[in-house]
């Protein structure tokens, strides 16, 4: 007994000791943050092609790094902009208002798009395309708070082929966000930023490497047949490029993009005459598209000397040729596999330019995905697995048909979007109809449809409150001021078909169900022990746990919560 208050009253003697040794020591952060989003990325794709991917990429995060293998979205609907603002803000649509990529603003009486600005201009470009800007996120990022921490010393260059992948992780204080123009093949930026591309941007444009990855055809990059993760290179349920026969290798891409071959490209250029473009934006639905997303950001950490400059920096990099290739051709593709194979080597790469440049240990590096895809409805019918697609243009039209045969002539539905029903509340209110039950008629009107398991109202979600499940799920993606009167859950395996009733090819996402909101998480450099959890995470986690690591503030909507064992505190 002696001997343990011995014990006990020198280790509280030594607390002040080492507090006092702590709080001397200079604050250590990281040189570099490194936010990496693999657009469309499910789990599965950690592991399915394992055995095919190199060591540095994808096996280097998992083997040096700590993955939370549980990890998912927690509200519906998964889409890219909600999903880029989660991932920031650690928060969900609920509390930052990206409710998904377009939506209905009820009183300008149009859709909008997530990023959409017209009070900036393009910047490198002409016409609307650079008319971007964060206008539309109500709460900070972690991006934003390290430059709020730093007094705007540090840098945030965000970098992504999409517009809404580069400008909401950027932030509201972003110095710099770039995406593709397809017309012109070139990176550009809004006057949201700045008022003229940097000279560094506009070399590398100079480069013309869109036109370079499109002068050959895409070949796979292993032989074909070793593709045995993958389905058949020629199945029903594959969409084509359009102008191309079957979706098949090899796939011409000079052919496709109105490009000459590599051969005749060559020469024209030694010639000194202009290589003809026709259409740049083909590399978008390429694996090349991630491979100049990589080539942009290992420029703007040697040309922004991000991480060189004896204060943290933060550069968000989202990889989103995945979605375009999951889109059109499924996640089951020989397309996809070799997406990915390609995209490990990309990841190789960058980490190994981070080692070299800033040396290493001194990157913190995250990577998750947006969200994930359903498998092809036609591929799982195929093996005898229940699935199937519905149309919205035709459940907006026939809730619509159904209204005004109940209540007479009116334009009662206004649209249709993220699987919401959107009623004409004015119109509703001048027929002196009640909107509580309006939005309980067309619920139930919307469970006659095939494939949907539940409608729920907008007054069921405000007024309630659920802590799990599907209900919690929809509480979380809704946001009262852009989100719909009805929302509607679709069975799992069913999916939303943009060609209903024609029939369906590739896949998309959206839903609550496992393959949509089931993500990698990985972290990786910086201060990161290696090992793995089983245990529940959710995206909205990720922010707070960076702002941890940095000893800066959380975002000001932040919901999520420190990941503490990987944090390791």
């Amino acid at each position: 007994m002696k001997k343990s208050l011995s014990f006990l009253l020198a280790a509280a003697l030594a607390l002040p000791a080492v507090a006092q040794k702590k709080s001397s020591q200079k604050l250590e952060r990281p040189k570099l943050v490194v936010g990496i989003v693999v657009d469309q990325m499910r789990y599965d794709y950690l592991y399915r092609y394992w055995d095919k991917y190199g060591k540095d990429g994808f096996r280097r995060l998992l083997g040096e790094g700590f993955s939370y293998e549980n990890a998912h979205y927690n509200y519906v609907p998964t889409y890219t902009g909600p999903g880029h603002a989660s991932i920031y803000t650690g928060t969900t649509p609920s509390v930052h208002g990206i409710i998904g990529n377009d939506w209905y603003e009820r009183e300008a009486g149009k859709n909008t798009y997530v990023t959409e600005d017209n009070t900036v201009q393009t910047v490198g470009s002409t016409g609307t395309v650079g008319q971007q800007s964060p206008r539309h996120m109500l709460t900070t990022t972690i991006t934003d708070e390290l430059r709020l921490a730093t007094n705007f010393h540090n840098k945030t260059i965000a970098v992504c082929i999409k517009d809404r992948g580069s400008v909401l992780p950027g932030g509201h204080t972003a110095n710099a966000a770039y995406w593709y123009d397809g017309k012109t093949g070139s990176f550009i930026s809004s006057t949201f930023y700045q008022n003229s591309l940097p000279e560094w941007v506009k070399a590398f444009n100079d480069r013309k490497l869109p036109a370079q990855y499109l002068s050959r055809p895409w070949q796979t990059l292993l032989p074909i047949e070793q593709y045995t993760e993958s389905t058949p290179d020629d199945v029903p349920w594959e969409g084509s490029f359009r102008g191309e026969a079957k979706p098949v290798f090899p796939h011409n891409l000079p052919q496709l993009s109105g490009l000459p071959d590599a051969s005749v490209a060559a020469k024209l250029r030694d010639a000194g005459e202009p290589v003809p473009v026709t259409n740049l934006d083909v590399v978008r639905s390429t694996p090349f598209g991630n491979t100049l997303v990589a080539e942009l950001a290992m420029e703007a950490v040697r040309a922004e000397q991000l991480g060189q400059r004896g204060i943290t920096d933060f550069m968000p990099v989202s990889f989103s040729s995945t979605d375009y290739v999951g889109h059109q051709f499924g996640p089951n593709s020989i397309e996809a596999e070799d997406t990915y194979l390609r995209l490990d080597q990309d990841i190789a790469r960058l980490l190994a330019y981070l080692d070299k440049t800033l040396g290493k240990g001194n990157t913190l590096v995250f990577l998750t995905a947006d969200h994930g895809a359903a498998h092809s409805p036609n591929f799982l019918i195929d093996k005898k697995i229940p699935a199937g697609a519905v149309g919205p243009r035709f459940m907006r039209d026939s809730v619509q048909h159904e209204l005004v045969r109940r209540h007479g002539a009116g334009n009662w539905v206004l649209t249709y979007e993220n699987q919401q029903v959107y009623l004409n509340r004015p119109l509703i209110a001048q027929k002196k109809l009640d909107l509580r039950l309006m939005q309980d008629e067309v619920a139930s009107i919307m469970l006659q449809f095939a494939g949907v398991t539940r409608a729920i109202t907008a007054d069921d979600v405000q007024k309630s409150h659920w802590e799990s499940g599907m209900l919690m799920y929809l509480e979380n993606g809704y946001f009262p001021k852009r989100s719909g009167d009805v929302l509607v859950v679709l069975e799992p395996g069913w999916l939303e078909s943009g060609s209903y009733p024609a029939p369906n090819k590739g896949t998309t996402h959206g839903s609550a169900s496992a393959y949509d909101t089931h993500v990698p998480m990985l972290f990786w450099g910086w201060h990161v022990k290696h090992g793995a959890s089983a245990a529940p995470a959710v995206i909205p986690d990720i922010a707070p746990t960076v702002a941890r690591w940095l000893h800066i503030q959380e975002p000001d909507g932040c919901t999520g919560q420190p990941l503490q064992e990987v944090l390791n505190w």
